[in-house]
């Protein structure tokens, strides 16, 4: 099969669940704003792996127990919206990198670093 297929079929499944993730109704996984960072499905077609990036979420584990208890209903959902030969199976992992990135911005923005002072003690030049 080839590659750019998977990928194809990758992003459609990031587009399709998505939308689907937005129709939850369990509040566990109501939890702050909920975004599919990417989707790795494997070659057969028969798992895919769903990585769930969430900001300001309030339980981890809870979270993941609610995406769990819904993966019947999206995966379901996802069969009768793509036409796939065979629906994968959802395994979700949390995407921590915006979380991870926002530790670090604001890790840089509270740095105390001295700014350069252009111009003023540049004399080595002028002794060359």
């Amino acid at each position: 099969m080839p590659n750019n297929k998977i990928e194809r079929i990758n992003e459609d499944i990031q587009r399709v669940l998505s939308t689907l993730l937005r129709n939850i109704k369990d509040p566990r996984v109501k939890q702050g704003m909920i975004s599919i960072t990417s989707v790795d499905t494997t070659g057969d077609l028969r798992t895919a792996k769903v990585y769930v990036s969430v900001f300001d979420m309030q339980s981890e584990k809870e979270f993941l127990k609610g995406l769990k208890s819904a993966a019947g209903y999206l995966r379901r959902e996802l069969g009768q919206t793509l036409n796939l030969r065979y629906t994968p199976e959802l395994q979700f992992e949390l995407d921590k990198s915006m979380e991870r990135g926002a530790r670090i911005n604001t890790i840089l923005e509270n740095l105390d670093i001295p700014e350069e002072n252009d111009g003023e003690d540049n004399d080595d030049d002028d002794h060359r």
